[in-house]
């Protein structure tokens, strides 16, 4: 497990209006209020395919305009340029095995089916690299999970996503200095009874 200070964060989503509010999006979102939290601003980068950012602290922030099934060419094309290894990447996204409210940080380990991840480690030759996982449940159905990642969630649904997502962004400055096992303790606990939605 690496214990470096994460240099590229990777948010994960569908660019377009219409996927906005999408579970599958959470990624984005996520990044979003980091890079408000940092003070960072994105900008279209058509090498890197994706909006970009820096913060002051030299770490880069990238949402990939690739669409999810793509997104490694975005971060292997922005990782590959400023040499940027796997184990100093960290990419949050959505994950239907967690509910919402829950969020999971970790490092390496399967891709749970997820096709973003499935490109990013195709682009970057391992899976070795951190996520984070942001719970938005499972429709309970596996043929009604495309359908369901691309519907934005009922109301209780993203109040807990928000829960989860703001428990994890008060563990950024543990992050960015590379105290992973002191962020993890902090964003893997589960949230109190009223904060976590059942699907």
């Amino acid at each position: 497990m690496s214990s470096k200070p994460p240099r590229l964060i990777v948010g994960l989503g569908n660019p377009g209006a219409e996927y906005t509010e999408t579970r599958h999006n959470a990624g984005f979102w996520f990044c979003e209020r980091l890079a408000d939290s940092m003070g960072v601003r994105f900008t279209r980068e058509s090498r890197f395919h994706g909006q970009v950012g820096k913060g002051a602290d030299g770490v880069w922030l990238l949402m990939p305009d690739t669409f999810m099934n793509r997104s490694g060419q975005s971060v292997g094309a922005l990782a590959r340029f400023y040499r940027i290894e796997p184990d100093e990447i960290l990419v949050i996204h959505d994950e239907l095995d967690i509910p919402p409210g829950q969020a999971r940080l970790k490092f390496g380990g399967g891709l749970g089916g997820h096709n973003g991840l499935k490109d990013i480690t195709s682009h970057c030759g391992t899976q070795d690299f951190w996520r984070l996982r942001l719970g938005i449940g499972h429709p309970g159905d596996r043929n009604a999970v495309v359908s369901y990642v691309l519907k934005p969630p009922r109301k209780e649904e993203h109040e807990a996503i928000d829960t989860a997502m703001e428990r994890a962004l008060s563990a950024w400055p543990d992050i960015a200095r590379g105290a992973f096992e002191v962020a993890t303790q902090k964003i893997n606990a589960r949230p109190a009874r009223g904060k976590e939605a059942t699907p």
